[in-house]
């Protein structure tokens, strides 16, 4: 830890040895050019403090290949299996993760990102030239003043903070707390603060953001938006409180950690800024306004990629490298669209000899299965159900053309990943790149974090309020499920669901609603299931052609997965802990 700040140091400070011109601001905080700089022309420089905080930014990750070959995090749930049998995601799931050898080891690049963001927080005031006419909110007066630009600025530089913060907690469980930027004179040997240090560590830095920034991306200047805002801080802090709040962390079941959480998810609800957009398909797409759409609070830059579609699309898509595979119990997971019940209850219409009939829409949303490309054209959804994925339907069955077994790449489970996947985007031939961000936070999860918390606070005494939030993720147009309810609250007898009713279908929910968004591999920890849920066998669906329009399904095993008391929590790297020993290690490791 020590050798690494002690770099950044040198590169970052060093700036009088380094040349530079405008726009030869580099991500490392060095400059290019021929002309020398100093540390203090730099912030008297307006394009060289602005590319700074957008360099504060540029820390932030996309997860759309976490393996350098196209893996989601889900691969190392019990979401999907990644085709690619040499991928690193498998670290995650066969026993074989440790500290000396890490998978998704952010470490030193969230610690890179809070130096530049402690730097920018130190320096920002004495930069007296930030153009007045430079990202601003609404053209107000009060936005133009001096002070308002700069509290602004320092805002974002507060959130960024955060957000590399929480990104260190939730794997590490705990971090040291770096509020200042640190020299080679500090001592670095630190050791890591408390759970709840950290947690309270975040909580200001989101709570000072939520008091300066524009309150909603709106709010922003249309070239702006993306920047941060107080929704995004307020999502971030409610998705921190959550974790708090559940079994992982909040070992003595403190209920009041609980209400708290469900009270930050409400804030944001109650300011009726954001709301649920209308397509789900479309939702991880850049509209053709240029701007993000209702749902979304924070994500990462746009994307101008076709990758996601050659790395995930089924193998006959223009030879797709297809490496998503859901699982058998992903695709369980969603419920009935004729009953709105799971497909385990004898009510609900299943028929295993046809099992992807009358499912939730957000099946055919979010995974390939045979004989499956898009859900039928609606008002809702017809501009994306236009050519490559709604003219060739997947075979996924043995000896089809998307088949298992019919190539290295081909899918392990019978299944191949929809989501995120653009109808435009082309890669063979004359290639055609989609813009499209990693969404962070959007109002979904809100809304799910909100019931989840709630139910746990308060149960059944707050059931109109827990099934108003649920229903409204599940009535989007173009999914428009039935409303949650385990019976029908009209009907005599009527009995309220339990607490454990309700916790288990808002989990359900959220497996479906936030299915491969890095969401299921935390949530199944905090709830401290891991030992259960994922130290076990993932399955697939064999599916055999009987006649050209009827077909067997049979379940499989497709992998062994490992899960043990260490996993969940990250390793720290082994080189990090040999430059700072106080650090300590994760249980196990």
């Amino acid at each position: 830890m020590k050798q690494n700040i002690f770099y950044l140091f040198l590169v970052v400070l060093g700036i009088s040895t380094a040349g530079c011109k405008k726009g030869g601001f580099l991500q490392d905080g060095s400059f290019s050019g021929n002309n020398d700089v100093t540390e203090d022309q730099l912030w008297a420089n307006p394009d060289y403090a602005r590319n700074f905080l957008n360099n504060v930014y540029a820390v932030l990750p996309t997860r759309y290949s976490i393996d350098d070959d196209g893996a989601l995090l889900a691969s190392g749930s019990d979401e999907a299996v990644n085709s690619n049998l040499n991928s690193s995601i498998f670290t995650l799931t066969n026993g074989s993760w440790s500290a000396a050898r890490t998978f998704d080891d952010v470490y030193v690049s969230m610690f890179n990102g809070i130096r530049r963001a402690n730097m920018f927080l130190e320096k920002v005031d004495g930069s007296p030239v930030i153009p007045l006419d430079e990202m601003l909110p609404a053209n107000v007066a009060a936005n133009q003043t001096y002070a308002a630009q700069i509290s602004r600025l320092k805002g974002q530089a507060l959130f960024l903070r955060a957000f590399f913060e929480f990104e260190l907690l939730k794997r590490y469980g705990s971090f040291v707390i770096v509020t200042k930027t640190l020299t080679v004179n500090d001592e670095l040997n630190l050791p890591r603060n408390t759970f709840d240090e950290c947690v309270r560590q975040i909580v200001a830095d989101c709570d000072a953001a939520i008091l300066v920034l524009p309150l909603s991306p709106t709010e922003w200047r249309t070239t702006d938006r993306g920047r941060a805002t107080g929704t995004a801080a307020m999502a971030l802090k409610s998705r921190l409180l959550l974790y708090a709040a559940s079994p992982q962390y909040n070992t003595n079941g403190d209920v009041s950690k609980w209400q708290t959480a469900a009270d930050a998810a409400k804030r944001i609800i109650d300011l009726n800024k954001h709301a649920i957009y209308t397509s789900y398909p479309n939702i991880w797409l850049w509209n053709t306004a240029g701007a993000f759409n209702s749902e979304t609070i924070f994500a990462s830059s746009t994307l101008n990629t076709n990758s996601i579609e050659q790395t995930n699309a089924p193998i006959s898509y223009d030879a797709a490298n297809g490496r998503t595979n859901p699982t058998q119990e992903m695709v369980d997971a969603f419920e009935m669209r004729t009953t709105g019940r799971p497909i385990t209850d004898a009510a609900s219409g299943y028929l295993a000899t046809n099992p992807y009939a009358n499912r939730d829409p957000r099946l055919g949303f979010t995974i390939f299965f045979n004989s499956a490309s898009l859900q039928p054209a609606t008002s809702a959804n017809a501009a994306y159900t236009a050519s490559l994925f709604k003219t060739r339907p997947v075979e996924t069955f043995v000896g089809g053309k998307d088949g298992l077994g019919l190539n290295v790449n081909a899918t392990k489970t019978g299944y191949y990943m929809r989501k995120y996947l653009s109808e435009s985007a082309a890669w063979a031939g004359t290639a055609t790149n989609i813009r499209r961000p990693w969404i962070y936070f959007r109002y979904a999860e809100v809304l799910l974090n909100y019931a989840e918390a709630l139910n746990e606070a308060q149960g059944p005494a707050a059931l109109v309020e827990i099934l108003k939030s649920v229903n409204t993720v599940r009535g989007r147009t173009g999914v428009a499920m039935p409303s949650l309810q385990t019976t029908n609250p009209t009907g005599a007898g009527y009995v309220a669901p339990t607490q454990v009713e309700l916790r288990k279908r808002i989990r359900n929910e959220r497996r479906v609603e936030l299915c491969f968004e890095e969401q299921r591999f935390y949530d199944v920890r905090r709830w401290k299931e891991g030992e259960t849920t994922f130290n076990k066998p993932v399955t697939g669906m064999r599916i055999v052609q009987l006649t050209p329009t009827t077909f067997s399904y049979t379940p499989f095993v497709v992998e062994n997965r490992v899960f043990t008391a260490r996993n969940y929590l990250y390793p720290i790297s082994q080189n990090e802990i040999n430059k700072a020993p106080a650090l300590g290690q994760n249980p196990g490791y």
